[in-house]
């Protein structure tokens, strides 16, 4: 999720995963994508 908002892509394992992207400049919208997506899963 966080890696669609700077244009890119993810992957990895179920306990690892990577992403990275195009529009380093969402970067800040990705962080808190990301945060959001964590705060969830708790």
């Amino acid at each position: 999720q966080a890696a669609n908002v700077v244009g890119g892509k993810g992957g990895g394992r179920p306990d690892m995963a990577q992403a990275g992207g195009s529009l380093p400049e969402q970067l800040n919208e990705a962080l808190a994508t990301a945060t959001t997506w964590l705060q969830q899963q708790l």
